[in-house]
């Protein structure tokens, strides 16, 4: 263009874009929305969401200057010195890994690493058991079932993890309630329970909570489970365990096993998702396994090709490093009796706390029966208290909670229980009309 400079040609730019309605009409350049020189951003009509209700607790938490604070909101084991806990097994495995020079980088089969898998399922089922397993879990499943299970329906407790109500629906499976506590005795509605499944339709999906049930803290009886066990089979129904806590509940792998294997026992097939969040304390390693029990390796390699393609456009394949380290953990004799040693330690001391606190409000003359603090197991306590109380005990004695009253029993030390006891005698006294 005769006369035209490099200059010219971007002052004259500019004036299209800066008077985008004129040049509009004369048919020039008009800024997109998505330019920099828009008035208004694209996304302006979001709204802000709100803060997760477990996670969140921590956010508010940090906030807090109080020296007295104490966090109980978020499930992530404490030292008595209110520190994280990596185990001693999890650093042997990491150096060993790290001083094996044939270990790479490169991308995990789909449904993750072999041997993790095999022996997850091993761990879950028992030594002689085997099952279809893979990485995922819940999500995995989730969508697994709303592609090729004929009742594509799940019925979850009440309450229960919240993220089962978002994880199942997100999946393709709509999800029903049962109910399971009862917040007069709190402990379990049994009765309920069983009227609930009976109620359902033939074929339904049920999550069951393997062992230390989240929120409550509240398990069924070995003799209520063999219940539940009878009712499920006789409905045809497809029972799916949520297996966070192995190990962690009572200190026993085998004792919290008991409730899975008994339905694999008799044959019948099954879905479990297993953590080890917590039993080993990899929290920050997403590491998990889903095991599907089939009737026969024929049902199970088909299952296997299915579940690959369920993934492969999720996250095409599991990261490894978790999965190397609970292998490690669980394939060598020594790592894995250290592990048990180490794992039933972190039991007891969520034990003890249970019993210090009940001790306390006790010796307090706090109103009310507080038993349940004892026969509820595993990470959290559902204390019965309401949001009125629970927002009176973050106000006034800067202890953070879910407002439904859950507290996790692994954040507590001996140290900061007489301060929660205060918190909690002076909610009870002086909010008893809101209880």
């Amino acid at each position: 263009m005769s006369g035209s400079t490099p200059e010219r040609r971007m002052a004259t730019m500019a004036a299209h874009l800066r008077d985008g309605e004129e040049t509009a009409k004369e048919g020039l350049i008009v800024p997109w929305p998505t330019a920099g020189v828009a008035a208004a951003s694209v996304f302006e009509h979001i709204q802000q969401a709100p803060e997760d209700p477990i996670l969140g607790v921590t956010v508010a938490f940090n906030k807090d200057p109080s020296p007295m604070k104490v966090n109980l909101g978020v499930g992530a084991y404490r030292t008595e010195e209110g520190k994280p806990l990596v185990l001693n097994v999890v650093r042997q495995a990491e150096e060993r890994l790290l001083a094996d020079r044939t270990q790479n980088k490169e991308y995990q089969p789909i449904t993750g690493v072999a041997q993790f898998n095999k022996l997850s399922a091993q761990l879950i089922l028992g030594a002689n058991r085997c099952a279809l397993s893979g990485t995922g879990a819940l999500r995995v499943g989730a969508e697994f079932l709303a592609k090729h299970y004929g009742k594509p329906v799940i019925y979850v407790p009440v309450p229960t993890w919240g993220n089962h109500n978002k994880i199942f629906p997100l999946g393709g499976v709509p999800v029903k309630p049962y109910h399971y506590y009862d917040p007069k005795t709190r402990g379990l509605d049994y009765q309920g329970m069983i009227d609930d499944l009976r109620a359902a339709p033939v074929g339904a999906v049920v999550l069951l909570h393997a062992c230390a049930h989240n929120p409550t803290g509240v398990d069924p009886t070995e003799e209520q489970w063999e219940g539940i066990r009878k009712v499920i089979r006789s409905k045809q129904q497809l029972p799916f365990f949520d297996c966070a806590y192995q190990g962690f509940a009572s200190g026993s792998l085998d004792t919290d096993a008991h409730a899975v294997r008994s339905f694999v026992a008799d044959g019948g097939e099954c879905l479990i998702a297993q953590s080890y969040a917590k039993n080993m304390g990899l929290y920050g390693e997403r590491i998990g396994a889903l095991s599907i029990v089939c009737r026969s390796a024929a049902v199970a390699s088909r299952v296997d090709s299915q579940l690959k393609l369920v993934i492969r456009p999720m996250y095409s394949s599991p990261p490894a490093h978790g999965a190397l380290i609970a292998a490690s953990i669980l394939s060598d004799r020594d790592l894995f009796a250290d592990w048990t040693v180490e794992l039933k330690a972190m039991a007891d001391r969520i034990i003890s706390m249970r019993h210090q606190l009940y001790d306390t409000l006790k010796a307090r003359g706090t109103p009310g029966d507080w038993t349940h603090i004892l026969k509820q197991i595993g990470m959290f306590t559902f204390t019965g208290l309401n949001p009125e109380q629970v927002q009176f005990m973050t106000r006034e004695y800067h202890i953070y909670m879910t407002l439904d009253g859950r507290i996790s029993m692994a954040g507590l030390s001996t140290k900061t229980i007489p301060h929660l006891a205060d918190a909690i005698n002076a909610a009870v006294l002086g909010l008893q009309g809101q209880s």
